[in-house]
């Protein structure tokens, strides 16, 4: 592997050295990716690229952007590694985990100030890949890319994502397929699993240092707490709860809540086999492979809270009570349902509290189940209608097969906006503002894929483009919004990637 040096930068792209190679050794292992044959640029997220200063019409660094992030070059400052770490997986303990396809090539400034991570999925195998290739492949890998994307567009706290590249090798998984690379970028790639792994290895002396890391880069203010471990348990717990609040706000289902796919920032991370609510259905599985429904829709919030528990078990050394731990993690429902009171009380435009709403909101809900109406549609066609009955009444009530019943719930709803002061105006703009028009489709990602998978790279940035405003009307792409096709409903994700 190359290594640019100083005098051919041609903007002096670097890296800076990562935060977390900070910790000892025993938390990595320094490695470089392994390279790919013969790479090419599938996708760069423009907008992201710009916020990092990464020019690559330009060919950053005076050499190959492609190279640079499949894992091909590396450049000043980049000190490659992947990280150790454990976790339960599916509720059973999993034991020693880690990147297995993922390696930190360090650290970049966000608008010049806020220092992110930056990670290759997929860049070769590393001492944590057990019995796996070390690669991604281009289906999986496009569908993260989007994802990220999506979800941030969306206002859910994510991992980003800048680029991804493909080659034409091949790796095996159900059938061969090419491989990509998806370079995406986080404020840390820390999971709960990394502090399960210090606690059941018994090296609590390792805990703290993680601990006392965590704190000092992103959680300052739990140092000046009466006591820091629980307060940065309490903190962990709350933003993990507002995630799962947004998640079932806009339908989407992670797939894989294991421990070490769990965010000590509450950010989304890992995408495998994903879903965005359709046909609405709590009792929902998106993916294949989750057999028992653990990770289904409506389990996520409890899942949610459970992994909470997991970490609060690992943390225990440091807070050194079993009381005042369990008392961490308790603000844990009241945040979940604080933010997702909040969130559903925008998504139907209601400003005060009124005693009914709960019963309306759990009509609209038992409406959406019995007779599947699409989630997305629902309250993106909601967001239309007008005080009054109208013409736009009509795309709201065709998504229920019991009409009479959307009837009846729309007669109740308009009656409770009459006690609302707010405009109609302000009511539809709150509205719009948290109820998509566009998400990632499992229907559109497969069309994408089909196209790259031929060397068309099209339409996955025509869906990047599309994702990234996703409460904007767009017209030019009202087919992107429809009722997924027939077919769709045989499309299955699962874990293999």
């Amino acid at each position: 592997m190359s290594v640019i040096n100083d005098a051919h930068d041609k903007q002096d792209f670097r890296f800076l050295e990562s935060h977390f190679s900070s910790l000892p050794p025993s938390f990595y292992t320094r490695l470089r990716p392994t390279p790919l044959p013969s790479p090419y640029l599938i996708c760069t997220n423009e907008t992201l690229a710009n916020q990092f200063g990464i020019d690559h019409d330009t060919s950053s660094a005076g050499a190959g952007f492609t190279e640079i992030f499949t894992g091909n070059l590396c450049v000043t400052g980049s000190e490659p590694l992947a990280s150790v770490y454990s976790g339960h997986q599916f509720g059973i303990w999993a034991g020693q985990l880690g990147d297995g396809r993922a390696i930190l090539l360090g650290d970049l400034l966000h608008q010049n100030q806020q220092r992110y991570e930056v990670q290759l999925k997929g860049a070769g195998m590393t001492p944590y890949s057990r019995n796996g290739d070390g690669r991604a492949v281009l289906r999986s890998s496009i569908r993260e890319f989007l994802c990220s994307e999506a979800m941030n567009a969306l206002g859910i706290p994510s991992s980003r994502a800048l680029c991804i590249t493909g080659s034409d090798q091949r790796v095996m998984r159900e059938s061969p397929e090419t491989t990509a690379v998806v370079t995406r970028i986080a404020s840390s790639f820390i999971r709960f699993g990394n502090f399960e792994h210090w606690y059941y290895n018994r090296q609590h002396e390792h805990l703290k240092l993680l601990a006392d890391f965590v704190i000092k880069h992103y959680y300052p203010d739990c140092r000046n707490a009466k006591q820091p471990y629980k307060a940065l348990l309490s903190e962990i717990t709350r933003k993990t709860a507002e995630l799962m609040a947004h998640w079932q706000s806009v339908g989407f289902m992670h797939g894989v809540m294991n421990t070490d796919n769990m965010s000590i920032l509450g950010i989304t991370l890992d995408y495998g086999p994903f879903g965005f609510m359709e046909a609405y259905n709590d009792a929902h599985i998106c993916n294949h492979t989750d057999q028992q429904g653990r990770y289904s829709y409506r389990m996520q919030p409890e899942i949610g809270r459970w992994n909470t528990y997991a970490l609060g078990q690992a943390m225990l050394p440091l807070i050194d009570s079993v009381e005042e731990t369990e008392d961490a993690l308790n603000i844990y429902q009241d945040s979940f349902s604080t933010h997702w009171e909040m969130l559903i009380r925008k998504k139907l435009g209601l400003f005060q509290t009124n005693v009914q709403d709960q019963t309306l909101i759990d009509n609209l809900f038992k409406l959406l189940q019995e007779n599947h109406a699409d989630f997305t549609l629902t309250f993106r066609n909601l967001s239309h209608l007008e005080n009054q009955s109208s013409e736009k009444d009509h795309d709201f009530l065709n998504l229920f097969i019991n009409r009479l019943s959307a009837e009846n719930w729309l007669r109740q709803y308009r009656e409770r906006l009459c006690l609302e002061n707010c405009s109609q105006e302000l009511r539809q703009q709150t509205m719009f503002s948290v109820n998509p028009k566009y998400i990632l489709r499992n229907y559109l990602a497969q069309i994408a894929i089909e196209k790259a998978q031929n060397k068309d790279f099209s339409e996955v940035s025509k869906l990047l483009n599309i994702l990234q405003t996703p409460y904007d009307e767009q017209p030019e792409y009202n087919s992107y919004a429809r009722l997924p096709p027939d077919w769709a409903s045989g499309l299955e994700v699962s874990c293999s990637s």
